[in-house]
């Protein structure tokens, strides 16, 4: 009995009729994977909104297999039509979705539009059927190209990179034409609902208005208030088209994940250092705050924020000659080697690169092998060094927090530490994800290192305040509003 108005000239009522049917599609007899049932409801999901000249916003969680729900899509699609589609995904992925496609629907035709600008063109010009895959970046380049294509179905994996309006790639992809557009996220809100509206301004433009017109009717009311009824309007309204299962619900038989905080002290040295820099920032921030004001100075803070982070971790990583100890780096080579003599895998994340050349010297002290993936690691040596881990190779993997937190399968770990915390859980959940997913028969064990009565503490306690708000639009969809000015005074108490 759901009303839903009219998107733009495009009409609901095929899509409602189908739903009434309760028809369900062929699975492609071409497909090589034995399916989950909520695979293939998302699938039938799919293909009745894309036969309505819709779309929608998959936003299963973590692990879930959504690529492997979009190629059954694609599949379908592309053996009854010699037309193109596109995937727009970030460049770590695009190698990684070209192995999946190969895995699961051999007869799917797929092209990697990468390399220089020439070598690109002549990828397009040569590829007139199957499922064009490209970066984020490289389609931003091309747009020239791609907005005089037409395409059956547009799909964007981890589809935040959209969240922001005004972006180059935001405005890039609204100008492609393709009957029906499809957004791949496992977290549709990660900072505002204003994300979500940049989302749905992709997948069906106009259906939540425009952005002025959708801040004054929920902004306030759900991002400040909280309204209830605001809030479940908008839920009634985006219901049909935003589809999210949460591993709890769908995967009994998926291990347990224990998460532990192991609290840590800090050096003398290292706490002297702590002390000098808070006294010093406190200072700086009542001089931004008198003269700038909070708005103007958030960057500075934030600056002077990371300083305090990075003490945490070692004082090494801006502290030239450091003389003293690093509580945390000497904890973390303890559990390294206990955990290695268990024979336990391990995922090691961090937000600071250079803490990894740091761990590295300690690591080949104790000849606890490892891999490194940072921003600078090739799409496809990331899959190699995946394959590899996961068959038994190396001891530990240090990863980049914001280069390897979303897109990898590393199921071959069984211990995931959490180096530094991040005020956002969501992406701390990403992170953890790529052990905790489908192809895991061990339980996992989370392990955030905190250092006592600093930042990091307080951190934590903005984490567990703000993800209060996470199912204020899609059960545990990681929503995280942006640090109010009282966090960042608080900080510094």
């Amino acid at each position: 009995n759901i009303k839903i108005k009219n998107i733009g000239d495009l009409k609901i009522e095929k899509l409602l009729k189908n739903i009434k049917k309760g028809e369900k599609e062929e699975i492609p007899n071409t497909i090589e994977a034995t399916l989950r049932d909520y695979q293939k409801d998302g699938y039938y999901w799919m293909k009745k909104l894309y036969d309505s000249g819709l779309g929608g916003i998959l936003a299963d969680d973590m692990g879930l297999g959504k690529t492997l729900q979009a190629i059954l899509l694609l599949t379908k699609i592309h053996s009854e039509t010699t037309s193109r589609s596109i995937v727009i995904a970030p460049t770590s992925l695009t190698h990684n979705w070209l192995k999946e496609i190969k895995k699961f629907s051999p007869s799917l035709e797929a092209i990697i539009v990468e390399g220089t600008p020439k070598d690109r063109i002549e990828l397009l010009e040569k590829f007139k059927s199957g499922v064009i895959l490209t970066s984020y970046g490289s389609f931003r380049k091309d747009i020239k190209i791609y907005e005089e294509l037409e395409f059956s179905v547009a799909i964007l994996d981890e589809a935040q990179q959209i969240k922001n309006t005004n972006t180059l790639i935001k405005k890039a992809v609204k100008k492609i034409k393709s009957s029906s557009r499809f957004a791949l996220t496992g977290t549709p809100i990660e900072n505002s609902i204003f994300e979500l509206w940049s989302i749905f301004d992709f997948v069906i433009p106009t259906y939540l208005n425009n952005k002025e017109r959708f801040k004054k009717k929920y902004g306030k009311k759900i991002t400040k208030d909280m309204d209830e009824d605001s809030l479940m309007n908008l839920k009634k309204i985006v219901k049909p088209f935003i589809l999210r299962r949460v591993k709890s619900e769908v995967l009994k038989e998926l291990p347990e994940k224990i998460e532990t905080n192991m609290i840590l002290g800090m050096d003398k040295i290292q706490k002297k250092y702590y002390l000098s820099y808070l006294a010093q920032f406190k200072g700086e921030l009542e001089g931004h705050l008198g003269g700038e004001g909070f708005n103007k100075s958030r960057i500075k803070i934030l600056a002077l924020l990371i300083r305090l982070r990075q003490i945490c971790c070692t004082p090494e990583l801006f502290i030239d000659n450091y003389k003293g100890r690093s509580t945390k780096v000497e904890a973390l080579m303890e559990l390294l080697e206990e955990l290695k003599l268990s024979g336990h895998k391990v995922l090691v994340f961090s937000q600071f690169v250079k803490t990894f050349a740091i761990l590295k010297k300690q690591l080949d002290s104790k000849k606890i092998t490892y891999f490194q993936i940072d921003g600078s690691t090739k799409a496809k040596n990331r899959l190699e060094m995946c394959d590899l881990f996961n068959n038994g190779e190396k001891d530990v993997f240090l990863i980049s927090l914001k280069a390897g937190g979303t897109g990898l399968n590393l199921t071959g770990a069984d211990i995931v530490i959490h180096f530094d915390p991040w005020w956002n859980p969501a992406v701390e959940l990403q992170a953890t994800d790529r052990a905790h997913r489908i192809g895991q028969d061990k339980v996992v064990q989370v392990i955030k290192l905190i250092t006592e009565g600093t930042i990091e503490e307080k951190i934590i306690k903005i984490q567990e305040t703000k993800a209060k708000l996470i199912d204020s639009m899609t059960a545990n969809d990681g929503k995280i509003e942006k640090l109010t000015k009282e966090d960042i005074l608080g900080l510094f108490d």
